[in-house]
């Protein structure tokens, strides 16, 4: 080129660099300007009292035809209006009353299961509350028969009116004024509420809103910063946070290698909460802020949903808010093992060999078999450095169990018996029901590498879910008690259940704190 040439091309690149904020904007990830200001609209407070409140209106919750002890609260001939209703109060009956002119709407809710199984309180509580969400009154409900009942339909109708509308720019302000949850057990409901349920409803909802919020909004390090201002105040609690460096120091190649693709760094967050003395329960879910499938792209279709591919790592962090808030004798480690899966320049390829914290081997073969990776650092990391008694990791972690198991169920992985009974019955208790799947000698040699210790993916004849669970189980000394759980199938509701709006469901938070409640050493 000319020396007039390079003079040329000089004299045209010098006003690009020296517009003002051209090398600034390069350093901003993302757009730099937040998708929102606001935050979600406000819920209906909770609360309980002995009588009924003025100017509300009134949900009576029946399993009979007899009217219960607020009769007198009730128009005079309601009686008459349930016998010629026939409304028996069997699940889902439901029958409007009269209101007194200018007063408040009156509705009986049925709530007896015809084949005598216990009743669903929560889901009571939640079906009055969608029921009611549009009433710009006071909501009171009567009739439950006791304390735990009272506080458990809290739980229910705190749950089912929870809305995620940070993003909508019209959005009306819905009414605000309280539930109240009446009945001469108010002050025992009212203590079981404080002590639990609110700490769980709460627990759920902070898995909920990680979930529901896009990628650009949560990503490893703002899942951190929301997790810390959550546990802000949580007695008993620290929180570690290790970020690239220190997984290039600890030589954690497989959760680094996940994010190196992507602008926004990895970061594994370690709760501990100490409510007890003795090992802990370790809890750990995969945290996969957004999952492009890597070099191993994805198709575009439902690829949005991907959003959630952190749910296991919001579940372990809502579980661990329940229980510290709430101040559960347990002593718990709960660890987001969290990165971006994205196609940047830098990204892993499918044929890397990655090297975990101890040392073991790994070959990828797809770059879209992620969430197991970050898990096996994150595994090794808190069984060498907080020794627990048992390990629980949760994942929203194969298709295959989407299509083994449909949306009913997750997949439930135990090398013994006795672990996966335990984890059954929590889940039948909150109503997180998982199903066991196979483990087997046949898929667990299905893993292995030709020129590393395992691979990530191809591992024919292993059904999908079983190879994941086997990929993780070669993480997790043989001697531990170890569940896994692949949650790939739940962690989204339609809306239909009263309980779980349309969105994320907050799925496992109610499990993990069960579970963490009951399971004990030995």
């Amino acid at each position: 080129m000319t020396r007039n040439g390079l003079a040329i091309l000089a004299l045209s690149i010098a006003p690009l660099a020296a517009m003002p904020g051209a090398a600034s904007a390069q350093s901003v990830l993302g757009s730099g300007v937040a998708p929102a200001t606001v935050d979600n609209s406000a819920e209906r407070p909770i609360a309980f009292a002995t009588a009924m409140p003025a100017d509300a209106a009134i949900a009576v919750v029946m399993t009979g035809a007899d009217l219960p002890a607020l009769a007198a609260s009730l128009p005079a001939d309601t009686a008459a209006r349930i016998a010629a209703a026939d409304f028996t109060g069997a699940d889902g009956q439901t029958l409007v009353l009269p209101a007194p002119a200018g007063g408040r709407p009156i509705m009986l809710f049925g709530a007896a299961n015809a084949d005598g199984e216990p009743i669903d309180w929560r889901v009571v509580g939640a079906r009055i509350a969608r029921e009611f969400q549009g009433e710009d009154a006071a909501i009171a409900i009567a009739g439950l028969p006791s304390g735990e009942a009272m506080a458990m339909a809290a739980l229910g109708a705190s749950l089912g009116q929870y809305r995620f509308d940070r993003y909508k720019s019209d959005r009306s302000a819905p009414p605000v004024q309280p539930i109240t949850l009446v009945g001469s057990a108010a002050a025992e409901a009212r203590a079981q509420w404080e002590s639990r349920q609110a700490h769980l409803a709460e627990g759920v909802r902070l898995a909920r809103d990680l979930v529901n919020e896009p990628a650009n909004v949560i990503y490893p390090a703002s899942f951190v910063d929301r997790a810390r201002a959550a546990l802000a105040g949580a007695p008993n609690v620290t929180i570690e946070v290790l970020d690239e460096a220190d997984f290039r120091r600890l030589g954690m190649g497989a959760i680094a290698g996940v994010g190196q693709g992507s602008s926004r760094g990895s970061r594994m967050m370690v709760v501990t909460y100490r409510g007890a003395d003795g090992p802990p329960i370790a809890l750990a879910g995969k945290g996969i802020t957004f999952d492009s499938g890597g070099i191993s792209l994805k198709p575009n279709s439902g690829m949005w949903e991907m959003k959630g591919d952190m749910s296991g790592a919001a579940a372990v962090t809502g579980a661990i808010l329940s229980l510290a808030k709430s101040r559960a004798p347990v002593h718990v480690v709960a660890v987001a093992a969290l990165a971006e899966n994205m196609p940047g320049a830098n990204a892993q390829r499918p044929g890397d060999v990655v090297r975990t914290l101890s040392g073991k081997t790994i070959e990828i073969r797809s770059t879209d078999a992620e969430g197991r990776l970050v898990l096996a650092d994150a595994i090794e990391y808190v069984v060498q450095e907080n020794e627990p008694f048992a390990l629980v990791d949760i994942a929203t972690l194969t298709g295959s169990a989407v299509g083994a198991l449909g949306a009913e169920y997750s997949a439930l992985f135990a090398r013994d018996d006795a672990h996966a009974d335990a984890a059954t019955a929590a889940g039948r208790l909150v109503d997180e029901p998982v199903w066991r799947l196979p483990l087997n000698e046949a898929y667990r040699k299905a893993i292995v590498s030709d020129i590393a210790d395992i691979k990530n993916s191809d591992a024919s004849p292993a059904p999908g879910a079983s190879a994941g669970a086997h990929f993780i189980e070669y993480f997790v000394p043989e001697d531990l008690p170890w569940i896994h759980i692949d949650m790939a199938a739940v962690d989204r509701g339609s809306g239909s259940d009263p309980l779980v709006p349309a969105g994320a469901r907050g799925w496992g938070v109610m499990l993990l704190d069960e579970l963490a409640r009951s399971w004990r050493p030995g």
